[in-house]
């Protein structure tokens, strides 16, 4: 696999993003799709040494089209100029927690989470994290955790979540709206020697958050 292929397709997009100059490209970008779906292939195969039930998957159940759906945004340009997988063993559109590889020049980052979750999943994740504090503050405030993921949860309510207690000491675990947790590494991260151990030490580390917030989910799925 060559990385170089796909940084150097997303830099030329991002200052291209035009139909005309996309099928002129097409190649290129077929090209760099390729390079992308036979990385994804050793990343699945890295998890799959702890956390066997990503092993089956294939990188075509973890990619996206590089379409961007225009219908509701001001931001008319047709392409993404990033590439990313997704690998969550339930599926892309799952609310279970999965690992997310996301390839874009100077905003690379490995992640993972479950986004926009229904209400009733989101108030049950709440309630296992308020009922179960102790094992949750164990992993995300752990250092070995928090050196990859210092910040845990995205867009958060400025307030106490409805029926949970303002003085709750970790009320900052119950505030996120998306339970997510996300790495940013440089683009030079990628084309380390042991880039797949570098990113196995860091999803070893997501699966404990993952793991904890999926037993919740699941139950939903």
């Amino acid at each position: 696999m060559d990385l170089s292929v796909i940084f150097q397709f997303l830099r030329d997009i991002a200052v291209n993003n035009n139909r005309e100059w996309f099928e002129e490209h097409r190649g290129e970008y077929d090209n760099a799709r390729r390079q992308f779906e036979n990385f994804l292939s050793a990343v699945i195969g890295r998890i799959s040494l702890f956390d066997e039930t990503v092993k089956d998957l294939q990188p075509k159940d973890c990619t996206y089209r590089i379409y961007r759906d225009i219908r509701f945004s001001s931001d008319k340009t047709p392409y993404k100029i990033h590439l990313g997988g997704y690998i969550n063993s339930k599926g892309k559109k799952s609310n279970h927690c999965g690992y997310y590889v996301h390839l874009q020049p100077g905003e690379c980052m490995l992640a993972g989470g479950s986004l926009s979750l229904p209400p009733e999943v989101l108030k049950a994740v709440r309630l296992s994290i308020y009922d179960n504090i102790e094992e949750f503050v164990a992993i995300v405030e752990d250092p070995e955790f928090k050196q990859y993921f210092p910040l845990v949860g995205d867009d958060f309510l400025k307030s106490a979540p409805k029926g949970f207690p303002k003085d709750f000491p970790y009320i900052q675990y119950l505030k996120c709206r998306q339970y997510t947790c996300t790495c940013p590494v440089p683009d030079d991260f990628f084309f380390q020697q042991d880039v797949l151990e570098q990113i196995e030490i860091r999803f070893r580390q997501f699966k404990r958050f993952a793991d904890f917030i999926n037993y919740t989910i699941d139950d939903f799925e």
